[in-house]
């Protein structure tokens, strides 16, 4: 209930005006001291306890509110304007406003909804009748309400309000403001009145012409209020051309500009403050709060906005990442995958200028297309370490890649490209070499095929005549002997065609490309030898038939005939031999073919001694037919072989000799080449491998080491990849020998253990390995500042983390993490309970599942727990001051806050806010928040 003030005598009436005008004394004395907050405060109102200042600096009941007035009528005039125009500034948030303050606050209703508007609470539902006790009913809930908010009303009764009485609303009111708009102001751990006093001395000190000491006459010029405003936003006024004796103007400009670009109400008149001796102080403090609130509101939704703003910022950097390794993601997934089929086809054309064709791609993808890619593939990881990263140390869920671009997705598809990639060139090698075999197989064939064919030429002809039926015993004998010569000489053929038919075997098993040539050349052999071979039988069999009449047989030409034949075969071998092709890739092996050339140049003395008895024979019968002038004697009945033919291939022979000489020379000096070529590779590759497992190691101690500081590792690290980057030329170098070595189909090195194929994935290992460590020197350096740790706390992390790193490899199973853990001083238990909270543990520093930590996910999960984080609960409280405390928030609140791009992000990205009650177009930034921090 509330004490309602009454006069019992005209006694008691003269004591309320001599105690109120002892307290006005007071109050004129304080104003001629200068400013003490704490004096002021002890002093004020003190004496018969009715209408004291609270101990929190704001009036509970300043002084008793008389029936008759004791007010100033200037005052009155001033708060009437003042009071109004704040409740106006409140009332508008509600759709409505008053214009008679003791008039619109009789029937209560404005009043309650004026307190919900400032509280914004439910107050109880007013009574909607005209009556009397109705209005009175409605005044006695919103005095309730205050009385509820600690607040002892003094003097002032529902009756009074509903009656109109200005002095008692007024009191009322000023009564409310103290209570919601000055009693929350704190500087210094002062409050209220002293508070704001104490704000707006700051705030002005720095201004020239501006002494506030107290809440009347130290505004009269408008200097303060221009301060004020100049203070906080010195875009809307010149401080400088102000002048203190232009009061007026002074005001107006201050009020003018509060009103239109502050959206404070103009509550106090220039005229009425410049021409009262002592201006209203409740008027100047409400109006004052206004603009202490404001500013205070201002402040905060400023700072909301850079918090806000930092986070979209970073959300969108993230975005930006996640874009960026989405697109490095699809393509090297793209250029793997069309580039992985192309060495997986282990097919060819099956042609030698086919396979060429296919090698000079290889290398072309291996010194022009890959190293880009090694460098994409590193960028990928970097890319993919720093977002997870930042998303880390901004308390945001970790990236997950789209399926099928996982990191793991990547390096799978890399593992099956460097499968497929090894073995390829061997394999092309190997493929040229079988090709070129084929090529020698081919031509050996067709010499063979040629001397054959030549050979059989007429053959069949000759088989087939019946001229031994009409000759004489001697030509019989004569063709009985050449044909055994014959037989004789098919014996020795079968072995060429057997060749043949081999060699045509060979090339089908190889594969040849123009097998089917080969095999129907094979085939007219054969039958061609089917044939003759026949024939041969039917002849023998005739002649056998009359042989029992021709006995006569020429010994000479038949002497002839059996030496000149194995002679002859001898010659078309030695021929043979000396033309064929060889196949060699040692110095060994070309020199074995010149020990066996020079074998058979040994032989070459008893082959000329047959050549002569050859031509011995043949110039005897010559002798013996000019002698016994025998017609047909130079015929040789034996064999069709004559001196002049075995002379002519005797000739041949002779000549292919030092052709031969030289052609082994050639290839004994082509491997002496290739043996240098080996030479020169090995001795580079011999640096080069030493030299690359070397700074292997140097990037993995500095990567597992302890330094002096993250820099300089990371400094160590940059020095490394600048000697790297300048020792690639040796590498391109190596490559140069590499190429020269496949030219010359070089296919083994016994000069050094290193291939070119070893040497280039050490090469990007080591690049690799460079950037990673790299990569994760920033990320811990970025942890390091963002999270404030300390050097000494890192290593000491690192030290740990290495301890139980036994195999150095950079990472740590479960295991070895969570003695880890324990050895730092977590609490672990070996329960059901610690099992459980350290999975949870596992889940947050291993959210990819791979089984195992790595430094950056152990360094982060420490500073996690030391330091506090970004969340998503801050987030919500920015947005709900830039909101000015709704639950929703407007686009339009989001374009005047933040920057056009964010705002518009924020815009497309929120929900429409679902709740009752909010205007269209609201958005829902919890939800919003919730889904950048949700794990």
């Amino acid at each position: 209930m509330y004490t309602q003030y009454s006069l019992q005598s005209s006694e008691e009436y003269r004591r309320h005006v001599q105690l109120r005008a002892a307290a006005v004394e007071k109050m004129a004395m304080m104003q001629q001291q200068p400013y003490n907050p704490q004096q002021q405060q002890q002093m004020m109102y003190q004496g018969n306890g009715n209408g004291m200042m609270g101990p929190d600096g704001y009036m509970e009941q300043e002084e008793e509110w008389e029936r008759e007035g004791l007010l100033d009528p200037a005052w009155e005039k001033q708060q009437r304007k003042t009071f109004t125009a704040w409740c106006n500034s409140h009332l508008r948030k509600a759709g409505t406003q008053i214009d008679n303050i003791e008039e619109d606050f009789r029937n209560g209703l404005k009043l309650m909804l004026l307190l919900e508007v400032l509280s914004g609470e439910q107050l109880p539902k007013p009574d909607r009748g005209k009556m009397r006790f109705h209005k009175i009913a409605n005044v006695n809930k919103a005095l309730d309400f205050i009385a509820s908010k600690g607040v002892r009303l003094v003097s002032i009764g529902a009756e009074e309000i509903v009656d109109g009485n200005v002095k008692m609303t007024l009191g009322m009111i000023w009564t409310i403001i103290l209570r919601f708009a000055i009693e929350g102001i704190s500087v210094d751990e002062m409050t209220a009145k002293d508070g704001l006093l104490l704000w707006c001395q700051r705030k002005t000190a720095p201004y020239k012409n501006v002494n506030v000491q107290n809440f009347h006459i130290s505004w009269k010029d408008g200097l303060a209020f221009c301060a004020l405003i100049h203070r906080h936003r010195p875009d809307l006024l010149d401080y400088s051309k102000l002048s203190k004796a232009n009061p007026l103007q002074n005001l107006n400009l201050a009020f003018d500009i509060a009103e239109k670009y502050l959206d404070i109400p103009r509550m106090l008149d220039a005229e009425e403050i410049v021409n009262s001796e002592r201006p209203d102080e409740r008027s100047i403090i409400t109006y004052v709060s206004s603009y202490y609130h404001y500013f205070t509101h201002a402040q905060q939704a400023e700072s909301a906005a850079q918090r806000v703003s930092r986070a979209l910022k970073g959300r969108q950097g993230n975005e930006d990442l996640e874009n960026e390794y989405d697109r490095l993601a699809s393509d090297l997934l793209g250029w793997i995958q069309k580039v992985t089929p192309w060495m997986e086809n282990r097919t060819t054309d099956n042609t030698l200028p086919g396979v060429k064709r296919k090698l000079d791609e290889f290398r072309t993808y291996r010194t022009g297309e890959k190293p880009p890619r090694i460098g994409q593939k590193g960028q990928l990881e970097t890319t993919f370490n720093t977002l997870q990263t930042k998303l880390r140390l901004n308390n945001r869920p970790p990236y997950m890649p789209k399926e099928g671009r996982m990191v793991s997705d990547i390096a799978n598809a890399w593992k099956n490209l460097e499968n497929a990639e090894r073995g390829f060139e061997d394999w092309l090698l190997s493929e040229m070499m079988r090709l070129e075999r084929l090529d020698r197989l081919a031509q050996k064939f067709k010499r063979k095929a040629d001397i054959h064919e030549e050979w059989s030429k007429g053959k069949e002809e000759m088989l087939s005549k019946n001229d031994y039926r009409n000759a004489t015993l001697s030509e019989v004998r004569a063709l009985k002997r050449k044909h055994e010569a014959f037989e004789s000489d098919l014996a020795v053929h079968q072995e060429r065609v057997e060749q043949i038919a081999a060699i045509a075997g060979e090339l089908n098993t190889l594969g040849y490309h123009d097998s089917p040539t080969i095999n129907a050349r094979c085939q007219r052999i054969c039958s061609n030898w089917d044939r003759i071979g026949a024939l041969t039988t039917q002849r023998r069999l005739g002649i056998d038939e009359v042989e029992k009449i021709l006995e006569r047989v020429d010994a000479l030409h038949l002497d002839f005939a059996k030496r000149v034949s194995p002679f002859n075969n001898w010659l078309d071998g030695a021929r043979e031999d000396l033309v064929d092709m060889f196949i060699v890739h040692t110095i060994e092996a070309t020199q074995a073919l010149l020990n066996d050339h020079e074998q058979f140049k040994a032989t070459l003395v008893e082959a000329d001694k047959e050549f002569r008895t050859l031509v011995g024979i043949f110039q005897e019968v010559q002798r013996f037919a000019q002698q016994h002038n025998i017609p047909g004697a130079m015929e040789n009945p034996y064999t069709n072989m004559t001196a002049q033919e075995v002379t002519n291939k005797w000739n041949e022979v002779r000549q292919l000799v030092p052709k031969r000489d030289q052609a082994l020379q050639q290839e004994m000096q082509r491997q002496q080449m290739n043996e240098r070529l080996r030479r020169q590779f090995a001795e580079k590759a011999n640096v080069v491998g030493p030299w690359i497992e070397k700074q292997l190691d140097i990037v993995a101690s500095i990567g597992i080491g302890v330094h002096k500081s993250l820099e300089d590792a990371l400094s160590k690290l940059r020095a490394c990849k600048t000697g790297v980057e300048a020792f690639r030329p040796h590498i391109d170098e190596l490559e140069q020998y590499h190429q020269a070595e496949q030219e010359a189909i070089i296919v083994d090195n016994k000069y050094t253990k290193y291939t070119m194929e070893t040497l280039r994935v050490g090469w990007e290992q080591l690049l690799t390995s460079i950037n990673r460590n790299i990569n994760e020197v920033e990320n811990q350096i970025l942890t390091r500042d963002s999270k404030g740790i300390s050097s000494d706390q890192l290593n000491e992390f690192r030290l740990s983390f290495n301890h139980f790193d036994k195999g150095r490899t950079g990472r740590l199973g479960p295991e070895e993490f969570k003695a880890c853990l324990v050895s730092l001083g977590h609490n672990i238990k070996n329960d059901k309970q610690g099992e459980a909270q350290f999975r949870k543990i596992m889940a947050s520093v291993d959210p990819n599942m791979s089984g195992y930590v790595k430094f950056d996910s152990f360094l982060e999960y420490l500073t996690r727990q030391a330091t506090d984080t970004d969340s998503a609960d801050s987030l919500i409280e920015s947005f709900r001051v830039l909101a000015q405390d709704r639950p929703y928030i407007l686009p339009d609140d989001l374009r005047r806050e933040l920057p056009p791009d964010q705002a518009e992000y924020c815009i497309r990205k929120m929900q429409p806010y679902r709740a009752g009650g909010a205007p269209p177009g609201a958005l829902d930034y919890t939800s919003f928040s919730a889904t950048l921090y949700q794990f």
